[in-house]
């Protein structure tokens, strides 16, 4: 007898998976594999072909919108200290809340205490020629007024963070299911050559706590892994092992990753895996970034009216920083861009909290769209701000708010959205939205209109169903379209 060679010893310990897709070169069994999972296929087939182009084409809407950048403020923001004023809260402040109002509805933390109305701890202002108003804590936001659309009628289903991050990312609950940019990314693909198609920033402040923000915020779930966000730090090394180890040049990294990548490719030959397939792009992707990154985050060349506008400086980490980050991420090519800006969790000590958090963010916010619309790009970038819930017009422990599910506020702006606008409106006392409710799945059908995607087309079938970003709900809002 003589020993098996490697290539029987291969063959020998494929999966089922593994030889249904060795048996899909030929035709009835590509037949088979299409009605398995036609999506899987697709992505296998993309990725080996390399950049991917996206899963619709062509698309059902004219895009609006290019790309997306979603600023994420991340704990909950107060509606009642931002975009919605309620004067019946103000007149009520320290009176019991009527029953009414609260009666067997869902409380996170003040369930069994007293419920005593809690009036705006800051006072609003009229902005633009549309009038908009806005907390004076926010001026800069105020000076682009007219061209925002502000939603005041939000709702969702998850009244605890990370749950709630969890349904305003995936439109699910469920954790482990795709984020929202590695939908879009998957439904679109990206037009950046050398960086992720989904990227996330993360900055940190004071005034709140500070939950973390796990991970699966941006993961990519049930779809191929190459569409997950890739989160770039603040400081330090944007990336991970970014750099090069002592001795090794980009040249010789070169010649490893294309070594891997033939081992890789040998295996996908048999294998017909599409995780492979997505191994052998992300390693040539990340060859690409150890470029593209160190001079996407150089900002040197940036003029100093430019980070005067943003209030940053280069390399501080800050919410600022990060917003001229995903400006340049825009300008090149990324699809998704996604901001967390943390501690705005205030149980206690609302009044100063929300003044800080609004130092850290009001100046920035209003600069991205500023600097985008002074760049022609606004009207292909949709822009979105907003946290994961609102916050209870109840008080709690004297000078704070709970968590809120019921009516919370968010804006919106380019990309199609109609701007100087407001829509929505929660009751008077700011507790439940009453006038043109928005879910959440309603937001994501929207922002997927914008983007040229009819939101019950983008689906992927995992274990016999078809999943979408909106699950089973959604309409897109037609009254934020200009």
């Amino acid at each position: 007898m003589h020993a098996p060679d490697s290539q029987q010893i291969t063959a020998e310990q494929l999966s089922r998976r593994a030889f249904l897709g060795r048996s899909s070169r030929g035709l009835g069994a590509l037949a088979l594999g299409s009605l398995i999972n036609p999506a899987m296929l697709a992505a296998s087939q993309a990725a080996q072909a390399g950049k991917w182009r996206g899963i619709i084409d062509p698309l059902p809407f004219p895009p609006r919108a290019k790309r997306v950048i979603w600023l994420t403020m991340a704990g909950g923001p107060s509606h009642l200290e931002t975009f919605d004023f309620k004067p019946k809260l103000k007149e009520m402040h320290g009176q019991p809340m009527p029953p009414s109002i609260t009666a067997g509805k869902q409380i996170a933390q003040l369930q069994g205490q007293p419920l005593n109305c809690f009036g705006p701890q800051h006072e609003f202002n009229r902005f633009g020629k549309s009038g908009a108003e806005i907390c004076e804590l926010f001026p800069q936001i105020g000076s682009i007024a007219d061209d925002i659309a502000i939603v005041r009628s939000m709702t969702t289903e998850a009244i605890n963070h990370d749950p709630a991050h969890c349904f305003m990312n995936t439109g699910t609950i469920i954790s482990g299911r795709p984020a929202m940019g590695a939908w879009v990314s998957y439904g679109l693909g990206s037009e950046a050559e050398d960086l992720p198609g989904f990227v996330v920033l993360t900055s940190s402040g004071k005034g709140g706590q500070n939950q973390p923000i796990a991970a699966r915020q941006w993961h990519s779930g049930f779809l191929p892994s190459r569409f997950q966000g890739v989160h770039l730090r603040g400081k330090g090394d944007p990336v991970l092992y970014l750099s090069n180890p002592a001795g090794v040049n980009r040249a010789l990294q070169g010649d490893v990753v294309d070594a891997v990548n033939r081992i890789n490719q040998r295996t996908n030959e048999l294998i017909d895996d599409p995780e492979i397939a997505t191994r052998i792009a992300q390693y040539e992707m990340a060859f690409k970034m150890q470029a593209s990154v160190p001079e996407l985050t150089d900002v040197a060349n940036e003029p100093q009216s430019v980070l005067d506008l943003y209030g940053c400086k280069p390399g501080d980490g800050s919410f600022g920083s990060n917003c001229l980050l995903a400006r340049r991420l825009a300008e090149r090519g990324v699809r998704f861009i996604q901001l967390y800006h943390k501690d705005w969790d205030h149980h206690g000590g609302l009044k100063e909290g929300i003044q800080l958090k609004a130092a850290e963010v009001d100046r920035a916010s209003a600069a991205l769209v500023q600097d985008l619309k002074a760049r022609g790009m606004l009207d292909d970038t949709l822009v979105v701000w907003g946290g994961e819930f609102g916050r209870t017009p109840m008080s709690q422990g004297g000078s704070g708010r709970d968590h809120h599910i019921a009516g919370f506020s968010m804006w919106m702006a380019g990309g199609g959205i109609k701007g100087g606008i407001t829509h929505g409106a929660t009751d008077e006392f700011g507790y439940a939205a009453v006038e043109d409710v928005v879910q959440v799945h309603d937001l994501h059908a929207t922002m997927l209109q914008l983007l040229g995607i009819e939101h019950t087309r983008l689906t992927y079938r995992f274990q016999g169903r078809d999943f979408r970003l909106t699950d089973v709900k959604g309409k897109a809002v037609q009254k934020l379209l200009a």
